[in-house]
């Protein structure tokens, strides 16, 4: 029988409480040359956090990942670091943002992973609320156009709630939802989605009746990119379908179908509304005055952040030593390129190792799991956990065009914060039922120590 390994899980999340707790007073070193006075009560605060996550992952998921859990502490005490080194930088943080209200964020999405865990005793429950999934996802993404809740916040207008006393950003937990029903729709439909069509050169086309749940998804792609000026949210949703798609079919034409369908979509758009041509006007060419000169708009952020590599180089200058002050929106957007000065490219390539690890360990847990909609989900939820870290790194290092999503765990902000702990949570399910061992395997476990004694 494979073994739990719950002991070496909760030595490897003390190792990430200590590589945080350090880099905690690295920063405090480096703004005044002392250790900063609340870092005992910080740190135990992440340490009680993650400990009751262990505790909760110990009893209702034994049989889990042992390492998905250290590495997202990791990451997300790296966050925590970055938010408060900003917050002691003089750098412009969101209205209300601060490091301890980061930290009550944390503790907010350590709840929820908590009762995703209680609650789910099974991911094959999921499958019974496909439809319901997909209504709920598109509710949550269409939600910041409705006249009165919905919020324009620096263009983008992807936020829904009361100005001045709350906001969230539907479209982080929408993501969820939807993977959910596209692994539910591909498992019931994929046989026929399989189904080939005429051949053009080397590849099988689908049929022509087939192809009308990749036009819908196409249509809301492109409506969000539009309707909401949000690059990101598009381009995460469109491209999970069409691996999911890929990954449920095996069908190489399907990818080819969803790559011309998005990039003419985002040329159209672009010829038509003056907001879409302005990101790849920027991206093409983010040097030009024209662009430049917008204050804190245009190429300005991206032209900042890659100054800002540029002064950490390969070592980077030190935790609180960099002035990642001058990055605008260093604290959402553009913290990669704000940690980045100050841990160099050494330091970013092993944030980004760690990153690689966690979609590895998910999608290790799809190829182990035993039934066809846990496969697709887990695919699926490792698909746009890792999407969405090249999205937002190839957009700050100009590789792609910008786009309003923020780095998973370590930006600032609760949506995006709440919903990747729950999104690690299905994670953790699912790793849960692919790595238990049949019954059968328990009960002669169970006999044998008995015989032993």
């Amino acid at each position: 029988m494979p073994a739990k390994r719950r002991g070496a899980q909760l030595a490897m999340l003390a190792f990430a409480v200590v590589i945080v707790m350090g880099a905690y007073a690295n920063v405090g070193l480096g703004l005044n040359g002392t250790i900063p006075a609340g870092m005992l009560t910080y740190g135990l605060s992440l340490g009680g956090l993650m400990l009751a996550a262990y505790l909760v992952l110990a009893k209702w998921a034994p049989w889990a990942d042992p390492l998905i859990l250290p590495l997202v502490t990791l990451v997300n005490g790296l966050g925590l670091v970055m938010i408060y080194r900003l917050e002691n930088s003089g750098s412009k943080l969101q209205a209300g943002a601060s490091s301890t209200s980061q930290i009550v964020m944390t503790g907010a999405g350590v709840v929820l992973f908590t009762v995703t865990l209680i609650v789910l005793r099974d991911q094959r429950m999921l499958q019974r609320m496909t439809y319901t999934a997909g209504l709920i996802g598109l509710g949550l993404l269409v939600s910041p156009l409705l006249p009165v809740v919905g919020q324009e916040i620096n263009g983008a207008r992807i936020w829904i709630g009361i100005k001045g006393v709350f906001s969230i950003q539907p479209a982080e937990f929408a993501k969820i939802a939807l993977v959910i029903f596209f692994a539910g729709y591909l498992v019931a439909k994929r046989d026929v989605l399989a189904l080939a069509g005429r051949r053009l050169l080397f590849i099988d086309l689908p049929r022509a009746r087939d192809l009308g749940p990749v036009i819908i998804t196409w249509v809301v792609a492109i409506g969000v990119l539009v309707m909401q000026k949000d690059l990101g949210s598009s381009l995460l949703l469109f491209g999970a379908f069409v691996v999911m798609l890929y990954v449920a079919t095996q069908r190489t034409s399907w990818v080819l179908i969803g790559v011309l369908l998005f990039v003419g979509g985002a040329w159209l758009a672009g010829q038509i509304f003056s907001h879409v041509g302005d990101r790849f006007d920027v991206w093409l060419d983010p040097g030009s005055n024209v662009y430049y000169n917008r204050a804190f708009g245009g190429s300005y952020q991206i032209m900042q952040g890659l100054f800002g590599l540029g002064a950490g180089g390969i070592m980077g200058t030190g935790l609180g030593q960099g002035h990642p002050d001058l990055i605008p929106l260093a604290f959402s957007d553009f913290i990669f390129p704000a940690t980045g000065e100050e841990i160099g490219l050494t330091g970013l390539m092993a944030l980004l190792m760690v990153y690689a690890l966690i979609v590895e360990r998910g999608l290790r847990t799809s190829l182990a799991a035993r039934d066809p909609f846990s496969k697709l989900l887990a695919g699926g939820l490792s698909f746009i956990l890792a999407w969405q870290v090249f999205i937002i790194v190839g957009g700050v290092t100009n590789l792609i065009p910008l786009t309003g999503l923020v780095t998973p765990f370590m930006s600032q902000g609760g949506s995006a914060l709440l919903a990747n702990w729950i999104l690690i949570a299905l994670l953790v399910r699912m790793s849960d039922a692919a790595r238990q061992p049949p019954p059968q395997a328990i009960q002669n476990e169970g006999m044998t120590q008995v015989f032993q004694r």
